[in-house]
């Protein structure tokens, strides 16, 4: 039981990432030492889906799968409704190469609105 919840929780932890690498460009916009948690998050992501390699996380959560007696992703509320957004069916190099180029531009997009925002705060000072 105690492997499964941990099983559970690290894919909580792996959406987080997700979305923390796809969005957090915006939390940048709050508090810009974030910045340096952001980037190599969105590097890394990008990485991993431009590579077409896998998370270190994924190998964790079925390693903590199996040893709670469950061979797959099975079941339960996360894997039933978190689980498709962190491993889409039908998963292929095509969609890997869209899901790294999506990360790319929302960030260099959020990035660029930043960059203009501070320009704007630094030329009204003056």
């Amino acid at each position: 039981m105690v492997y499964l919840i941990a099983a559970d929780m690290m894919l909580v932890l792996h959406l987080a990432f997700i979305l923390f690498a796809v969005l957090g460009s915006l939390l940048v916009f709050w508090r810009r030492y974030l910045l340096w948690l952001h980037l190599p998050a969105m590097i890394w992501a990008t990485w991993i889906e431009f590579s077409g390699g896998f998370c270190p996380l994924t190998p964790v959560e079925n390693w903590l799968r199996r040893q709670g007696g469950i061979a797959g992703y099975q079941g339960g509320f996360i894997e039933h409704y978190i689980e498709f957004l962190i491993y889409p069916p039908g998963l292929t190099r095509t969609t890997q190469m869209i899901l790294g180029a999506a990360v790319l531009t929302i960030n260099c997009g959020l990035y660029g609105l930043l960059f203009l925002k501070i320009l704007r705060d630094i030329r009204s000072i003056k």
